[in-house]
């Protein structure tokens, strides 16, 4: 399995936002694959393109979630609810491939299906980066397969295309499992890419430029589809008179379907008193 050390990032464009990453987040460590190299085999690793493909990888990727939900829960799942924990499970750190590197350092890298291996239960991903978009005056500009954008909102529709062009095949493997329209599954995409950023933005010690940066790229407008909606972002104010930022999910996740009373904290079930409580709580 070789696969590459993560490389200068002079060398590899992409390699100090993905070693940051790791640093504050290290249940995920994301390795660039060498042009040379093939992907990672064995035990627990599947290819997004074999995800997409939706047969055999993909029926084994999600027995993971139906053995993790009887374990957890003692209850099994519906079949769309499990699909749904499972491709949050996937695109949760695939989005991150691409908004990392955007939000550190304005490098956006294209990462097809077919580029991109996974292990779930090592927090394991490979990912091969043949190009990407940057701004005029990044050092990386001169590298192989730099493309140079005018300004940062050509850079967000980069970012985008990207995730777009990573995720739909993904998508068509675990739709007809989920049994959704395709709004309510861009409506997934769009919760995946929020809620993975401002979780990094906060681990950076960066929350507020990370929510900022989210409602500039999904500002809900024709030109952000297939995206739905906004980024979501809104303050509520806490007993001491403090700002408590949360959001509302452009889609559900189904899990009131294990646990009807417990919901996610940015759920549009959960109602502001209990949201304004648990947040003070968890902080």
């Amino acid at each position: 399995m070789p696969v590459s050390a993560v490389l200068p990032a002079l060398a590899c464009p992409v390699a100090d936002a993905y070693a940051r990453l790791a640093e504050v987040f290290p249940s995920l460590a994301v390795r660039r694959l060498a042009e040379d190299a093939e992907h990672p085999s064995g035990p627990g690793w599947v290819r997004a393109s074999e995800l997409a493909g939706g047969g055999a990888a993909l029926a084994e990727f999600l027995a993971w979630d139906e053995e993790q939900v009887l374990r957890d829960y003692g209850q099994p799942a519906r079949a769309d609810v499990l699909a749904g924990f499972g491709f949050h499970r996937y695109a949760w750190p695939a989005c991150l491939l691409v908004t990392v590197p955007w939000f550190l350092h304005r490098r956006v890298p294209r990462v097809p299906a077919a580029d991109v291996s996974f292990q779930r239960t090592l927090g394991r991903m490979t990912v091969r980066v043949r190009e990407f978009a940057c701004l005029p005056g990044d050092p990386a500009a001169a590298l192989p397969g730099a493309r140079v954008v005018p300004d940062e909102e050509a850079l967000r529709a980069e970012v985008r295309a990207a995730v777009a062009e990573h995720l739909e095949p993904v998508l068509e493997g675990f739709a007809p499992r989920m049994r959704r329209g395709r709004r309510a599954l861009w409506g997934m995409v769009t919760d995946e890419i929020v809620e993975g950023l401002w979780y990094v933005g906060h681990l950076l010690g960066e929350e507020r430029r990370a929510m900022a940066e989210l409602a500039l790229l999904l500002p809900g407008s024709a030109a952000a589809k297939p995206y739905v909606g906004t980024a979501g972002f809104r303050e509520l104010t806490g007993p001491a008179g403090e700002s408590l930022p949360t959001r509302d999910r452009a889609s559900c996740c189904f899990f009131y379907t294990l646990r009807p009373e417990d919901t996610c904290v940015t759920c549009p079930r959960t109602c502001d008193e209990d949201r304004v409580r648990r947040l003070t709580t968890a902080a």
